[in-house]
Formats: structure tokens, sequence, C-alpha cells
């Protein structure tokens, strides 16, 4: 409990009660720990279940619940606390000219520190209810970029 006392409020999950009377948390290898399945088809991840963290936002351990629209984007940023930019794009139709133009859209996502993201990973999110200013979205299932062989790796 005394490795995740980093910020200046004390950190604690909403499904557990410190004095051991209502607890609506499950047994893990590392003790008691509240989490749940957000539904939709996705599984709650396995650094999520056994892990340490204290995340009030994240959808498998906090008390935000994942409805709304599905989005998937690439990662283009990760330089915030537990919040990425991903980018979506799309074509739009101009009928004047019968063609399509390339647009784009940055959606800002909160992401759990259940998974681990780079630049260029694919993520898919979900609307939840706002988070802050711009959040809207929170992460759900993150698919790592595939490693590019070197030139010389057939050798």
């Amino acid at each position: 409990m005394t490795d995740v006392q980093k910020e200046s409020a004390f950190q604690k999950q909403d499904g557990i009660s410190l004095l051991k009377k209502n607890v609506i948390a499950k047994k893990t290898t590392k003790g008691l720990r509240y989490y749940k399945n957000i539904g939709l088809g996705f599984k709650t991840p396995q650094s999520a279940i056994d892990g340490s963290y204290i995340d009030k936002k994240c959808p498998f351990t906090g008390n935000v619940s994942i409805r709304g629209k599905i989005i998937k984007g690439v990662v283009v940023s990760t330089k915030m606390t537990r919040t990425i930019i991903i980018r979506r794009n799309y074509l739009h139709y101009i009928s004047k000219y019968n063609r399509f133009e390339k647009r784009h859209q940055n959606t800002p996502v909160h992401i759990s520190p259940a998974f681990r993201v780079k630049e260029g990973d694919m993520v898919v999110c979900g609307q939840c209810r706002p988070l802050s200013k711009t959040v809207r979205f929170n992460v759900i299932k993150v698919m790592p970029k595939e490693s590019k062989q070197s030139q010389f790796g057939l050798f």
C-alpha cells in the first residue's frame, strides 16, 4: 500500500474498505483488489487484476463505465500523465469533384496504468463520462505496432 502513495491525497480503491466490513473486492494473489469486467467483449487485462496501481478513472478498477461509441486510432503522443493523443484518419467525400479528401481528427484519451503504449501503437477506446475538460474516452485495448525487421533480419 505504501508504494502507491505518491500523490498528495490518500490513494485507495473505492470498492475496498480499510475496516474490512463492506468489501466488494475480489481476492487476488496480492490481497484484496477491486476489478470488474467492462463487458462489450473486452477482457480485463491481467495487469489490472494483479497490479497495485490506483486510478479512479480506470474502466477496470475505477468508477467509470464504458458506453456509447467505440473508436480506434493510432497513438501520436504520450507526453501527458495517464493521457494520450490518438489520431483517427478518415475520407471525406466532395460531391462537386466526385472525389474523396483525406482528413484526420486528434482525440485525447485517458489510459490506465494497466497498459503500456508507445507512439505508433493501435488502441481501441470506449466513450465514457467526461473525465476532464477535453477527455471523453478511455483505452480498453492496445494492439502493439508490429516491429519491423532490420535489413539483415533474413541472414
